[in-house]
């Protein structure tokens, strides 16, 4: 009986449907108030305006990349990278969308920040539709709310496409868990590099015990990282890592103690991009980072 029901309705509403497409547009034929043919003719005449998509690319591999921000690279009509991102995922963009390299390195910079969201801007009112690849993800030390708000401040429209960040990278390529029942219950990221070149950093929250503390961007001031760390009540002998290009073939570190760790990165040549991991969570290693070391220093 509801099927039988069922049709009569949809038989019954497809009639009334027919009747009302015919008299809304004998209404709009007629002159109704709700056709306004400027108004048609301005939406045609108005130059479209792009988006901009702030993408994280993660820590380095393409296989880690979110299924959403693979598919806006390769739909790109224009991407704005960055330093960090893997050159395999570089890659990845069509060779019809405008390439534009903004990365960042120590006292190289490709394109001061300010001038960096301006960029964004023009594009998108060039009509673009731009996607801003960063590494890891665009709100953890990647400067995205910075160019969210010169993006908004514009006018223009702007979604956030979060990414693995490279700590969580880090720590599934060299098995050192960022957070244990038994070793660590806090997790905190911090930047070993402020805005005014200092390390004026929180030292009595950082060398709380039972806590995982990740550094990015803290490589050139390790030996004052480590000291403060020491001072303000870290035993000198928490287990401490380096650990260079997390989820790239180049990957390698160094495990080592809050003591020892400025004097092993230097002899064992670890260089940037490279993130510091202190705390108990790094005697878990199962090796891993050993391993990975011994191959790349071959």
């Amino acid at each position: 009986m509801y099927a039988a029901i069922h049709t009569a309705s949809t038989a019954q509403g497809k009639h009334r449907g027919a009747r009302a497409f015919r008299a809304t547009g004998s209404r709009r034929a007629s002159g109704s108030h709700d056709f306004d043919p400027a108004a048609t003719d301005e939406l045609q005449t108005k130059p479209r305006v792009g988006k901009v998509y702030l993408v994280g690319a993660g820590p380095g591999d393409p296989e880690l990349l979110t299924m959403k921000a693979a598919r806006l690279i390769a739909s790109a009509q224009a991407v704005v990278f960055d330093h960090l991102v893997g050159q395999a995922i570089v890659d990845l963009i069509p060779a019809s969308a405008r390439r534009v390299y903004a990365g960042k390195e120590a006292g190289n910079h490709a394109l001061p920040q300010h001038e960096i969201n301006q960029l964004l801007v023009d594009l998108a009112r060039q009509g673009l539709d731009v996607v801003r690849l960063k590494g890891g993800d665009p709100f953890i030390f990647g400067r995205g709310g910075e160019e969210m708000q010169a993006v908004h401040a514009a006018g223009l429209e702007c979604e956030i496409v979060p990414g693995i960040t490279a700590a969580a990278g880090a720590a599934s390529c060299t098995g050192i868990p960022l957070t244990h029942r038994e070793h660590a219950q806090t997790l905190v990221f911090a930047t070993g590099h402020l805005k005014d070149g200092t390390v004026d950093l929180d030292w009595p929250a950082l060398a709380r015990p039972h806590q995982t503390v990740v550094i990015y961007m803290g490589l050139g001031a390790l030996e004052q990282i480590c000291a403060a760390l020491v001072a303000h009540g870290l035993p000198a002998t928490t287990p401490a890592a380096v650990i260079h290009a997390a989820t790239t073939p180049a990957q390698c570190g160094v495990h080592s103690t809050l003591a020892n760790l400025p004097r092993d990165v230097r002899e064992r040549g670890i260089r940037a991009p490279a993130l510091i991991m202190v705390g108990e969570v790094i005697s878990l290693d199962p090796g891993v980072l050993l391993a990975q070391t011994l191959v790349a220093a071959a």
